[in-house]
Parts: C-alpha cells; sequence; structure tokens
C-alpha cells in the first residue's frame, strides 16, 4: 500500500513540479535507440545501442524537454526530446517506448521520426516517469509555446467538447458546499447509494475503487466502511479540497482514500480499478453530459472483469395530461399582449415570448394519475455503450391511449440499477415514488393533442447533446385514426416542440392533489377535471373522505 500511495502523490504533486522544479531526473536500467537519422545504414547500426541512462525533464529559459543521456557515453550521447510532439507509450510494466519528432534529417527530405526503447528498473518507477512525463507535456500546453506551425493547442477531450465558460460555471456550482449538502441531503438518492454498496461488500472488499466525480467524498467513505483496499477519489472542481479535509476528519477510512484532484479526462493513476463507483445521472439522466466521463472513466481505469456502480440506466417516458399546467405556461406569455404598456406595444413579441416559455422543460413532482398511457423506456447500459453514443439519442415512441383526453406532452423520469453480486437495487425517480432532487421532468406541447380511449399515439424524442454541457430536446407526438376501419387511417394530428435542457422551468411543486367529484360520468378523464381542491394530510382522518377515495381508485385506469 506504501507503494501504492508514493505513485498517487506522484501524480497528484507533478503539476506543481513543473511549476517550481526546473529539473527532474529518474534513472534508466537501459535506453535502446530505435532511429538515429534519415538513412537505413542509420538505423540498422543505431538499433542496438543499449545501455544504463539518466532521464531528465527540464525548463530552461521557460521551455519544458526531456534528455536521455547514456552514463557510458559523452556528451555526444544526449537524445533532445521535444516535449511537445512526444509520445509515449508502455509495453509492459517496466518497459515503454518513447517517439518523437526527429530534426537532423536535410530540410528537403521528408522528415521521419525517432524514437527510444526505455527499461525502468521497477514497476513503480515506471509509474512515476510516466505521471511525470504527462504532467511536464501538460505544463506546456498551459503555458502555450509557440511552435513553427504556430501555438500549440492540446486540450482535453472534455475541453474540445464543452465551453470554457459552460465549464466554469459547472465546476464553481459544484465546488460549493450548499450544493453538496442538497445532494446529501436527498435521503433517496444517499440512502440507495449506501445500501447498494453495503448490502454489496463482497464486491468492494478488498479492491481497488475509482470515485468518478467524487464531490464531497461521501461515495469514496461509503466504499472504504465497505472494506475498499484502496479508494482514488477523483474530483475537478474545489470541491476536492474539502473531500480531503472530510477524509482527514474520518482517519480510520481516511488511510485508505487518495483524492486527485483533476479531470477524468486528464488524471493519471497508478493502478487499475476493480470498482467504478459515480454518481453522474443528471436531469432526464443525461443533463450536464457526465455520463460522457463515466464512460471515459470506464475505458481508461476499470479493468476487464470490474464492476460499475450503477451499470444501466434507463430512461422512461409516457404522455400526460395537465390542463393546469398548460395554461400555467401559456399565461406567462400575457404580459406581452400588452398593447399600453408605458405607451409601448409589447404585442410584436408575444409570439417569440410564447414560443420560448414552451421551450423550456418543466422540472416538478407530480401525480403519476396524470399519465395517459403506461410508460415505455430507453437503456442506457454504461458498461457496454461507447461515449460517442451519448451524443445524440433517437428514441422512438408508441403509446396506447387509456382514456380520452387532451395530451399536452410527454412525462420523462429515470432510474438507474446498482448490479451487485449480493443484491440488485434500484435508484427511480419515478412519480409516485419518494421525491428525489432531480424531480421528473415534462415537456409541455404549445398545440396538445386530442385522443380518445384505445387510440395510438405515436413520435418520437430526439436528444443532441451541445457545448453547454446539455442536450436539445426535440419532441414530435401524433395521435392515428382509431376505432372500425382504422387499419387504412393514418395521422389525424401532430404537435412538435423544441426545448433546452439547459433551461428548464423549475416549477418544484409537490403532485397535486385530486378532487372529489360530485357525479363523475362515464367516459370522463377524471385526473385533469379533478385538480382544484387540495387534500391535506389532517383530512385522511376523516372516514367521510377515504370511502369516496377508494370508490375513485376504482374508477382511474
Amino acid at each position: 500500500m506504501e507503494v501504492t500511495l508514493t505513485s498517487a502523490a506522484a501524480a497528484t504533486s507533478s503539476t506543481k513540479q513543473v511549476e517550481q522544479q526546473q529539473q527532474q531526473q529518474f534513472a534508466l536500467a537501459s535506453l535502446t535507440d530505435l532511429t538515429s537519422c534519415c538513412s537505413s545504414s542509420c538505423v540498422a547500426s543505431a538499433s542496438s545501442t543499449s545501455s544504463p541512462a539518466v532521464a531528465t525533464f527540464s525548463a530552461d529559459d521557460g521551455v519544458a524537454e526531456l534528455r536521455f543521456r547514456r552514463e557510458s557515453d559523452s556528451d555526444g550521447g544526449v537524445v533532445n526530446v521535444d516535449l511537445t510532439t512526444a509520445q509515449i507509450w508502455k509495453l509492459g510494466p517496466t518497459q515503454a517506448v518513447c517517439i518523437f519528432d526527429g530534426s537532423d534529417c536535410d530540410s528537403n527530405e521528408e522528415k521521419y521520426s525517432k524514437g527510444v526503447t526505455v527499461q525502468f528498473r521497477n514497476e513503480e518507477e515506471s509509474r512515476i516517469f510516466h505521471c511525470a512525463f504527462e504532467q511536464w507535456k501538460k505544463g506546456i500546453v498551459t503555458q502555450g509555446e509557440s511552435l513553427p506551425n504556430g501555438t500549440l493547442s492540446s486540450k482535453s477531450k472534455f475541453d474540445d467538447k464543452i465551453e470554457p465558460s459552460s465549464a466554469k460555471m459547472y465546476f464553481h456550482y459544484y465546488g460549493q458546499l450548499l450544493h453538496q449538502q442538497n445532494m446529501l441531503q436527498d435521503y433517496v438518492r444517499t440512502g440507495t447509494y449506501y445500501a447498494a454498496v453495503i448490502e454489496n461488500r463482497a464486491d468492494f472488499f478488498g479492491r481497488v475503487v475509482v470515485d468518478v466525480g467524487a464531490g464531497s467524498g461521501i461515495l469514496s467513505l461509503f466504499a472504504a466502511q465497505a472494506g475498499a483496499k484502496h479508494v482514488y477519489a477523483i474530483e475537478a472542481s474545489e470541491m476536492a479540497d474539502y473531500a480531503t479535509k472530510l477524509i482527514a476528519g474520518n482517519p480510520a477510512l481516511g488511510e485508505r482514500i487518495t483524492v486527485i484532484k483533476g479531470k477524468v479526462e486528464e488524471v493519471e493513476l497508478p493502478e487499475k480499478a476493480d470498482i467504478l463507483i459515480s454518481e453522474p445521472m443528471g436531469t432526464l439522466l443525461v443533463n450536464e453530459r457526465m455520463l460522457e466521463t463515466y464512460v471515459i472513466a470506464r475505458d481508461r481505469f476499470l479493468a476487464p472483469t470490474g464492476k460499475m456502480f450503477p451499470s444501466v440506466g434507463r430512461i422512461h417516458m409516457a404522455p400526460f395530461s395537465d390542463e393546469y399546467l398548460f395554461v400555467e405556461v401559456a399565461n406567462k406569455a400575457l404580459f406581452w399582449q400588452q398593447k399600453n404598456y408605458f405607451g409601448v406595444n409589447l404585442t410584436p413579441l408575444h409570439e417569440s415570448a410564447f414560443q420560448g416559455y414552451f421551450s423550456q422543460p418543466v422540472v416538478d413532482a407530480f401525480d403519476p394519475r396524470l399519465l395517459v398511457a403506461p410508460a415505455t423506456y430507453h437503456v442506457l447500459d454504461f458498461a457496454q455503450m461507447k461515449e460517442e453514443d451519448l451524443y445524440e439519442l433517437d428514441i422512438p415512441l408508441k403509446f396506447t391511449a387509456s382514456v380520452g383526453t387532451r395530451v399536452h406532452g410527454l412525462a420523462c423520469w429515470f432510474d438507474v440499477l446498482f448490479n451487485g453480486s449480493t443484491v440488485q437495487r434500484w435508484l427511480t425517480t419515478a412519480p409516485g415514488a419518494p421525491t428525489t432532487h432531480w424531480y421528473q421532468l415534462r415537456c409541455v406541447l404549445a398545440q396538445p393533442l386530442y385522443v380518445m380511449a384505445g387510440q395510438e399515439i405515436t413520435g418520437g424524442l430526439q436528444l443532441v447533446a451541445h457545448s453547454a454541457q446539455s442536450y436539445t430536446i426535440h419532441l414530435t407526438l401524433s395521435t392515428k385514426m382509431w376505432g372500425p376501419g382504422s387499419e387504412q387511417g393514418g395521422i389525424l394530428q401532430t404537435s412538435s416542440c423544441k426545448l433546452d435542457l439547459k433551461e428548464p422551468y423549475y416549477r418544484m411543486s409537490q403532485p397535486q392533489a385530486y378532487a372529489m367529484p360530485q357525479e363523475p360520468q362515464p367516459q370522463q378523464f377524471i385526473p385533469t377535471q379533478l385538480q382544484d381542491v387540495h387534500i391535506q394530510a389532517d383530512d385522511l382522518d376523516d372516514t367521510d373522505l377515504i370511502q369516496p377515495l377508494q370508490n375513485l381508485e376504482a374508477q382511474l385506469p
């Protein structure tokens, strides 16, 4: 364990070494040239050269480079490596090959790459060297050194996909304790994670665990409680400092946890993980695009036989009817119908405002009896899917209406599976289940659809990722002819909308209670007719009310 901690410390401190040290040296067991110059004869003669050597990282005059020098050679045996173009690959636990641009060829001829095979004295020194190589190379990128073909702009995969302004706000948000507290106080979320880990001790005991986006470090502490051999808690925001403090305050567990501050796409770990644990879910499961980071962590850190907690996610969808919500959204634009607002006619902007309000997904908790058809779901297998699979999700929709009513849009929620060896446990955000900080999400159509019981509703839900760490939602719902002869019929009506998952309307209301009808009529869609009277908890003690409620339940689909 001491060796492992030393390696992790080297990985986390190497960035400071680049800034603070002018030189860093490594003793090598041997160094073998792969190429020497442009001619084939030179390659052949140089390939057999092998002897103990020293590798030196240095930053002379603000320019970082790597030098290999054989101990048996004079000054002429120095191999200078330009870190801006160099790449290194592991050939084995103690062997690597470093490839870099050649610079001694005739300018009129094609430039060839050069390379050396490096043999380290032991596996530990190999790990530390690779960490140092990445961090010294990263130090160059940060400085933005000027090259012959322009300024080097080498970004991580995260930086290539995400706008800097969005990333800054994202990491600032999750770097604050008040937001971490909001998630920790979601006892459904936190309690389910705790149960999934502790009930599956067999998966964690004596294993190496990586906590992706560790936040406060709570999941790392859970893993340590379950007997993990060592936990690497990766966190890119300033919350890493708080996590370090929290873990240090729990020394019995903290001695087996290493906090690594940095992006998953950039940090290096000294060993593979047996377990990957994370809470990468956002609104509608995919918001904030952390699922992509979770998949990248799987590819970079997880052993081939390792487990992911969670391993599967499902997006559930069903059409809903909610007249009050529709009117509430539509009425927001009434402000822009004023023709004399301090002498100004606002009506030219009414249509734009109307469409703008309907482009906001609604985040709140709703009564499941507002659903007008059984839900369907789309599966995301975190253990098998590719990162690119999350760039665009196309989900076909097909429902059969249970009642006759107006359809105001599509309701969505998600759940994830912790597929432990001992216990399988689901974390759900479904309507009717205990409310979580994710609530549910509804896409409201500006033009509702009319359906009758038994009528088919079809369409599609498309989610397209964008650089603001979220998704553009494209929803289309259509109704088909129904009843006798419907096989020859087609689409009766269609309604579509485009929404930005990044800009939801946080309604945050609790599920609305249902009023008691005086005389429910046959074929009447009861949920949308019974929302104006709220049932208080104290009212449930009234036996006169309980019996009508039971009668109502019997009438609902």
